[in-house]
């Protein structure tokens, strides 16, 4: 009897969610499109990473940046809309007011998609990732298109027009235009950070966790895609959040000071890969 070969077979996997992210990229790797795709391999998801803006920059702070071209970004995002069954978007920096309009223009004709909009408008260490205009043409063209939106306080504010705001004041101005509003603490010197979760029904939570020492680079980031990661899995938006900011927390606590500047997050664990 002759032996009898198998012939080879591929391996089948079941997709994991895929999430497209827009947003610039940072060298340093601490935050930008690489924090939010580690964020969404530890949440089990799969990054598509599109680049809106190229910056310069490390964990101390940004010294300048470009906008991509709206063809360009247009270009990368529908050739991933085209392939993969997209499961959440993220948003990350965006930098112009010409990026905000070519991607509310992107996402107007992708409404059912879940859509985490993060404002980026200054970088950890302070530097500014557009100007203050870039985050009211967001406020006014994105947010109305968002599920939710993750401000910390100081973005909050800019966004809200309320430089001394509070982050309730800050909600009431801004749940007119967004859903859901989770506006994130730590900037200020108290012992516990609360980070808000606000809706337009007027329902409120609150989580507080204890505050870590030092800062970190790529925080937002890091939350904004684990949450855009929970909701591409079909957790819902409460339960989301909160999954998102334990992730986040645990991150944080296991940072590493990789650069002369802020702590970037661990987002993966060291034996990820073994």
């Amino acid at each position: 009897m002759g032996l009898v070969v198998s012939s080879p077979t591929m391996n089948t996997y079941s997709s994991r969610p895929v999430v497209l992210c827009l947003s610039g990229h940072d060298p340093s790797g601490g935050a930008g499109l690489q924090a939010d795709i580690e964020a969404l391999i530890a949440q089990g998801c799969h990054a598509a990473p599109t680049v809106t803006a190229l910056t310069v920059q490390d964990t101390v702070n940004v010294s300048d940046f470009r906008v991509l071209d709206r063809e360009w970004v247009l270009a990368q995002a529908n050739a991933v809309l085209a392939d993969s069954t997209v499961a959440a978007v993220k948003l990350g920096m965006l930098g112009s007011i010409g990026m905000v309009d070519t991607v509310a223009e992107l996402l107007s004709a992708h409404p059912h998609l879940p859509l985490v909009c993060d404002p980026v408008l200054r970088a950890g260490g302070g530097g500014r990732l557009g100007k203050d205009e870039v985050g009211y043409a967001l406020r006014e063209r994105l947010l109305p298109l968002a599920t939710i939106a993750t401000p910390n306080l100081p973005e909050a504010r800019i966004l809200a027009e309320l430089p001394e705001g509070t982050a309730d004041e800050c909600a009431e101005k801004l749940l007119p235009f967004c859903k859901n509003l989770l506006i994130t603490g730590g900037h200020g010197d108290e012992d516990e950070i609360h980070n808000r979760l606000y809706s337009r029904d007027g329902l409120s939570h609150t989580w507080t966790c204890q505050r870590l020492p030092g800062s970190y680079h790529g925080s937002g980031c890091t939350l904004a895609s684990a949450l855009a990661g929970r909701l591409a899995l079909g957790e819902q938006l409460q339960s989301a959040v909160k999954s998102a900011l334990d992730y986040t927390w645990r991150t944080l606590r296991d940072a590493e000071q990789l650069g002369k500047g802020q702590y970037v997050p661990r987002r993966l664990p060291l034996d990820y890969c073994s």
